[in-house]
């Protein structure tokens, strides 16, 4: 999940601190270091990506994605946060990468800190679990995974009545499973960068 690093458009809360040209250059580094990470495993036949990206029309979107390297990609579309997940999940369910990889798994592109691990660790909890959760030091999550298992069920389960950028979204998420029988892990904790303080956090 991509947003394209327009100036004065991203990561408006950081530019607050380090304005504006700077705020946008770290959402692209960002965002470049997230998929070199998610390429190192599709090189190796792990996974496929799909870029989702918002903030850009489609010929520019096929640009930027030629640019990364990545050949699939879709545009968020409008609505919130758990709407443009949904989406998503339905654009891949449809393509050919789902017929290769069974699995699903969203991530965001705000993680300096992110590496090959979460992912090798992501696709290894799968194999045991239905839901895969990174929680953030927001109450977020920086990544959400799906089984195969539940993904053939309701697909509105995990977005509904959430109230996105409060500080219990991942506990929302949770308990909007509680009438299934469903197994879940969590990955470690990471903390988003969207503030200056954020940033203060890892020093």
């Amino acid at each position: 999940m991509a947003k394209w690093h327009a100036y004065g458009r991203c990561k408006t809360r950081l530019s607050k601190n380090i304005g504006k040209i700077s705020s946008a250059n770290v959402q692209r580094k960002m965002t470049e270091h997230t998929v070199l990470v998610a390429r190192s495993l599709e090189k190796k036949g792990l996974i496929d990506i799909s870029l989702a990206i918002s903030g850009l029309g489609f010929k520019k979107s096929k640009r930027w994605s030629d640019e990364l390297g990545i050949k699939d990609f879709n545009l968020q579309g409008k609505g919130c946060l758990g709407e443009k997940m949904r989406r998503q999940i339905l654009l891949n369910k449809r393509s050919g990468l789902y017929k290769k990889m069974k699995n699903i798994i969203l991530i965001g592109t705000d993680l300096p800190d992110f590496c090959h691990i979460d992912l090798l660790n992501t696709l290894q909890k799968l194999k045991t679990n239905d839901l895969i959760l990174g929680p953030s030091n927001d109450g977020g999550y920086w990544l959400i995974a799906f089984s195969e298992r539940l993904l053939s069920t309701n697909l509105y389960l995990p977005f509904i009545n959430i109230k996105w950028r409060k500080e219990n979204v991942l506990q929302q998420t949770i308990n909007n499973f509680s009438s299934m029988v469903l197994k879940y892990d969590f990955l470690q904790s990471k903390i988003d960068i969207d503030t200056i303080s954020d940033i203060e956090k890892r020093e």
